[in-house]
């Protein structure tokens, strides 16, 4: 069994800092699939280990923690709160991340009525500067589906086609047949032409990975984190998890903010479709992922009876969207 503290320090040594600085460690619950630990060094400050583990995933979670160090280089550049990345690499235990604490707690319901509006605002000033950074090409930096594509229409292809065969592969209880939803998602695919630019895309933005920080007085957005699920694409893919389950367009303060900053916000038919095919991605990700994770009783439970409605839902709504637009060709 791997020694914690050990391993802690000798990553820190690696990342040129003191190992005997080493004050404090504990594991840190909430993630779903990293296993995260929080260091405290002698002199108060905090940093927080990425360890990726050894079990089966799914085929773009290999080399997750690339596409997370990625995240957080891009989003210093965009001069948004995000942890500061301190080393990435690998050992005899697997690959690890080490990056800097960010203040605050995850977004939780104390937020008052008026303090949720003014953070939703600034939320969306800074997923628009998030946006404004591209990328060399469309896809996931990591490399875990292959090299990264010069159209949006084939990278995200590849990127449904790739969980779908994982649903194949780990007999996956979807809400209907992976064939028949593969047909369902084709029949969107000419809207992805649209997208010309490979835009920075958390893809994991929930309340959950916004931190809020509380210590000096009104709230203020602390940190973005878990940007492992970063890749190249659509601007509109972040939506999905910012409205997860939901809908952004009623989200009135978030997309104020966002257009505020210069971000794009159109809801025309095929902006309405990739949203559909977003959506329906991200779903098929929870729904999968439940087998190689082996997720317990009440949360199997939960994933049928609430997120595979909404594939369904997603699914309808890209037929009748792609009836819509054909009838206007």
């Amino acid at each position: 069994m791997v020694d914690s503290w050990e391993r802690a320090r000798r990553i820190l040594e690696g990342s040129k800092i003191p190992p005997d600085r080493l004050a404090g460690l504990r594991l840190l619950d909430g993630g779903t699939y990293n296993t995260v630990e929080e260091l405290r060094l002698t002199d108060g400050s905090r940093y927080v280990l990425k360890l990726a583990p050894d079990t089966p995933g799914l085929s773009y979670e290999r080399q997750l923690l690339v596409s997370e160090a990625e995240f957080y280089r891009r989003a210093a550049e965009a001069d948004v709160p995000a942890p500061h990345l301190v080393c990435v690499g690998g050992d005899a235990e697997g690959r690890h991340l080490l990056m800097t604490a960010c203040p605050g707690e995850a977004w939780g319901s104390w937020l008052t009525e008026a303090q949720r509006v003014l953070l939703r605002t600034e939320l969306g000033r800074q997923v628009a500067r998030l946006h404004r950074v591209t990328g060399p090409a469309f896809g996931y930096p990591s490399g875990a589906l292959g090299p990264l594509a010069r159209d949006w229409r084939s990278a995200f292809s590849g990127m449904l086609d790739a969980v779908l065969d994982d649903a194949r592969r780990y007999r996956a209880p979807l809400p209907r047949p992976a064939d028949e939803v593969a047909g369902a998602l084709r029949t969107a695919y000419p809207a992805l032409d649209e997208v010309t630019t490979p835009s920075l895309v958390h893809f994991d933005l929930w309340q959950g990975n916004i931190l809020v920080d509380r210590t000096a007085g009104e709230p203020r957005i602390g940190g973005l984190i878990d940007g492992e699920r970063m890749f190249w694409g659509d601007p509109l893919a972040d939506f999905v998890s910012l409205a997860l389950l939901g809908d952004i367009k009623q989200d009135e303060a978030f997309l104020a903010g966002y257009r505020a900053e210069g971000g794009r916000a159109e809801f025309d038919t095929p902006a309405l479709l990739r949203l559909a095919l977003y959506r329906a991605y991200l779903y098929l990700i929870m729904l999968t992922e439940t087998v190689p994770r082996q997720a317990d009783e009440e949360h199997a439970r939960w994933v049928q009876d609430v997120v595979a409605p909404e594939l369904v839902a997603a699914l309808d709504e890209i037929e009748e969207l792609a009836v819509s637009e054909r009838g206007m060709a």
